[in-house]
Order: C-alpha cells, then sequence, then structure tokens
C-alpha cells in the first residue's frame, strides 16, 4: 500500500510504498478515505525515523471488520483515531476508538474530528456541568478552540475566547473575545488552555474557586510563572488538570461513543468542523508548510486518492 512517510527534510514527508497493516483481533482494517493533519504530530515529523507511518485521525469505510465481532460491520462508514498510522491506505484501528458515521457527515467532515473534537469534548467534561458558567478558551482559533467554544456555547456556558487572530469565532458562539488573559478581570469556572507558559500562569489567576484547568498542549516553551498566593485564593478545590487524550480515551474506553457524539452533531448541523484547507495527500507537503506557519485557521484536511 501507499503512505504518507517521515523524512528528515522539508516539508518532512513524501509518499512511499509499505507493507499492509495486519489487524489484531480487536482491530478492523480500514480503507482510508481521509485524514486530518494536527500540530503536534507534524511538529514531530522530522524527529521520526525516516519512513515511518504516523497519523491520529482517520475515516473511510472498513474493508475487514474485527476478527472478535466488535465494531463496525464491512463496508461501513467509519472514523477513527490511532496511537499512529492513519496516514496510509489502510489502517488497522481498535475497534474501540472506531464509529460508525451516520448519514449527513462527509468523510472529509468526520477526518477532522478525532484529535481536536474528543480534546475539546473530554476537556469541558472534566471541567463538570456548563450550565451557565462562564468558560475561556485560549488558543481559541485554532482547532481544539473552535471545537471548545462551539461545545461550550452548546452546553450553556458564557464563552470568552483568547486569540489574537479572531476572525469566525464570534459566529461559532463566542461571547467575548481578546488578545491575551486580563488579569484584572472576570473569573471563569472553567479554562482550557492550548498554549502553557506566561498564559497558563494567566489562566491560574483568573479560575474561579472550585473551578479547572485544563492544560492540554504547550505551544511555547517558556516556563510557567505564576503568584502562587493567586491560585491559593481560588480554595476550595481549584484545581489545574494535564490532558493528554490518548491515556484519556484508554482510561473511559469511550472513544467509539464520544465520536460519534460528534458526528451526529455535525450531521445535524450543530457543530462546524472548521475545516479551513483541503487538499490531495499528493499536495501534503503543502498543507504540512500551511499548518506548521498557523497559516490554518482551523482543520487542514488530506484525501486519500
Amino acid at each position: 500500500m501507499r503512505a504518507l512517510v517521515s523524512k528528515r527534510s522539508t516539508p518532512f514527508a513524501e509518499l512511499a510504498d509499505v507493507p499492509d497493516p495486519t489487524p489484531l483481533p480487536d482491530e478492523a482494517l480500514v480503507e482510508v478515505k481521509a485524514f486530518s493533519l494536527n500540530r503536534g504530530e507534524t511538529r514531530r515529523l522530522e524527529q521520526l525515523q525516516p519512513g515511518t507511518v504516523t497519523g491520529w485521525d482517520l475515516a473511510g469505510t472498513v474493508r475487514q471488520a474485527a476478527a472478535d465481532g466488535s465494531g463496525p460491520p464491512e463496508g461501513a462508514r467509519v472514523v477513527g483515531l490511532m496511537d499512529a498510522g492513519a496516514w496510509a491506505e489502510l489502517a488497522a484501528v481498535k475497534t474501540e476508538r472506531l464509529a460508525a458515521l451516520p448519514d449527513g457527515i462527509t468523510l472529509e467532515e468526520a477526518a477532522a474530528l478525532p484529535v481536536a473534537g474528543l480534546t475539546a469534548l473530554r476537556s469541558l467534561e472534566v471541567a463538570g456541568f456548563m450550565l451557565g458558567k462562564r468558560v475561556l478558551v485560549t488558543g481559541a482559533s485554532g482547532g481544539v478552540g473552535r471545537f471548545a467554544i462551539q461545545l461550550a456555547k452548546l452546553a450553556g456556558a458564557h464563552v470568552t475566547g483568547i486569540s489574537r487572530r479572531t476572525e469566525g469565532l464570534k459566529e461559532l458562539g463566542a461571547d467575548e473575545l481578546a488578545p491575551e488573559i486580563d488579569l484584572d478581570g472576570p473569573i471563569y469556572e472553567a479554562i482550557l488552555d492550548a498554549v502553557g507558559g506566561p498564559v497558563l500562569g494567566a489562566a491560574l489567576q483568573r479560575v474561579a474557586p472550585g473551578g479547572t484547568v485544563v492544560s492540554f498542549a504547550s505551544t511555547v516553551t517558556d516556563l510557567v510563572s505564576y503568584p502562587s498566593r493567586e491560585f491559593f485564593a481560588r480554595a476550595p478545590r481549584a484545581q489545574l488538570y494535564a490532558f493528554f487524550l490518548f491515556d484519556i480515551i484508554d482510561h473511559t474506553r469511550s472513544g467509539a461513543t464520544d465520536l460519534r457524539r460528534l458526528a451526529d452533531l455535525v450531521a445535524n448541523k450543530r457543530l462546524d468542523p472548521q475545516i479551513d484547507l483541503t487538499l490531495s495527500w499528493t499536495d501534503a507537503g503543502q498543507a504540512i508548510e500551511a499548518l506548521l506557519d498557523r497559516r490554518v485557521n482551523g482543520k487542514a484536511v488530506l484525501t486519500v486518492d
């Protein structure tokens, strides 16, 4: 089969022939039709052994159902999440991370859901019941941020987005937008942070008593610094939660059901995957460079053709 594999020179990926995967009993063999790019996987491409097949998000059809009888049947349209291996014509996907798709959602839309959509969904669920609460989303113009704004608004929250690029975020449901966290501004019951460094330090100073700061990414390398008494003042029970999607999904074993929840919202026109760039995987280099240069507002999706 063909796959998009890592290489050491720009754009750090190229098409090559690799062996077909051999599914385990709890894995379905999926014919991949589309996959999305995430900044985390693209940033580490040049550090991978050349020829490595990476990739987390995929959508396609089941060529061979899992031997243990779990998961979607042969021929089903599906969306899935992998530790690695999605950037290929065929992928062996654990059925507990694979969901059948409803009518009303395209494979390109589905491919945008796994990492970004699940991170937003699960981060908000870590923070608890959202109705009537104030929610702050940093990195709001990114893939996770755009999902988080929409999902928090659907849950009845008042949503503030932090980003220097604000185009389209009001239309997604953001009640307020700002380029940075106001240390003299309101406090928030839930804060989702994609930035780290000084932004996370500011977030710890604006979390409400009993509130939660969910740190799910670190796009800057600066150390986190904050006056500790400001965080103590948020007692009782204000918390900082370290979020790593793959561990959480393995713990909850909710990957399939959560993916179907997101897909149903898209199919019912209640959630927009915010795909900003769609290209053939033969043009992967162009998409990777655009993502790394922060020229993608939302999600970048590649089609397998």
